[in-house]
């Protein structure tokens, strides 16, 4: 079996697991890398020309055939995450804490399994900030797990978007099939949704994508509505915060781990925050 090393910018991981998937792996380590970089094993069959991903000192190795599928599952260890979740892979069968809410995750191509920083920042604001009353609407909703982390917590009107079909088909398999969910998902972005319809939403995705989207959820957030942001590390936190300041946002809080940052904003017209 041949394994593809390789270390980038965690801006870039996203993609390049994507095609890695797309090529054929037969399963992706992930592990911390240098200079907060990421470092990725992905197993293959055979190998291809490195060069083709464009990654500077992509290298190959052959190694002994193994059981890629345990190698894999045995890297993937329960954690707890904030005050109330127990995230754990759906094959392992530690028993869940007391007073915790176990949050099931499904690792594989779509984005989304609870160990990053960025998806434990949001998952923790959540636990502060969602009611059973909410709305809650998670804007590139990977493979669904803010929206299962919001239904464990009481909220039952969740909406998901992505603008990757085959990221919203997993979060369909994770939330409609394996965990009975009524989530409503679709394809595309919060172009769709009514006007002032969300009380809460969350974005966990680039710096890019949030600034180019912050009027928009001005519009679908409804008024004193909660918005919980990151994706970004901390060179690009003043620009995410300009421009949700521009759309009539007002910064209420902000949070740094491993130099990723999370953003919890409200509209400006909301009386405090």
């Amino acid at each position: 079996m041949y394994v593809l090393e390789l270390e980038v910018p965690q801006e870039l991981a996203d993609r390049l697991v994507a095609e890695l998937w797309e090529r054929g792996t037969r399963g992706i380590i992930e592990e911390a890398g240098t200079e907060g970089r990421l470092r990725l094993r992905a197993y293959f069959d055979a190998p291809f020309p490195a060069e083709q991903l464009g990654v500077p000192e992509a290298r190959w190795q052959y190694e002994e055939p193994k059981n890629w599928a345990r190698l894999v599952m045995e890297e993937w260890e329960p954690i707890l995450v904030g005050q109330r979740f127990f995230v754990a892979p759906a094959w392992r069968q530690e028993p869940t804490p007391t007073g915790r809410l176990r949050l099931v995750v499904y690792p594989g191509a779509a984005l989304g399994t609870g160990y990053h920083p960025t998806t434990q920042m949001c998952l923790e604001a959540m636990e502060v900030h969602l009611r059973p009353s909410d709305v809650f609407l998670d804007v590139g909703t990977g493979s669904g797990i803010l929206c299962q982390a919001a239904w464990l917590l009481g909220t039952r009107r969740l909406v998901g978007c992505d603008t990757d079909p085959e990221a919203v088909q997993i979060a369909r398999e994770n939330l409609i099939l394996r965990e009975r969910i009524p989530a409503l998902l679709y394809v595309g972005s919060i172009d769709a949704m009514r006007w002032q319809t969300a009380t809460v939403a969350a974005a966990n995705i680039g710096p890019g994508a949030l600034i180019e989207l912050a009027e928009k959820f001005a519009m679908v957030l409804r008024t004193d509505g909660v918005l919980l942001a990151s994706g970004f590390e901390s060179e690009e936190a003043a620009d995410v915060r300009l421009a949700f300041e521009r759309a009539g946002f007002r910064l209420c809080e902000e949070r740094e781990r491993q130099n990723w940052i999370f953003h919890l904003y409200r509209l400006s017209r909301a009386a405090r925050c």
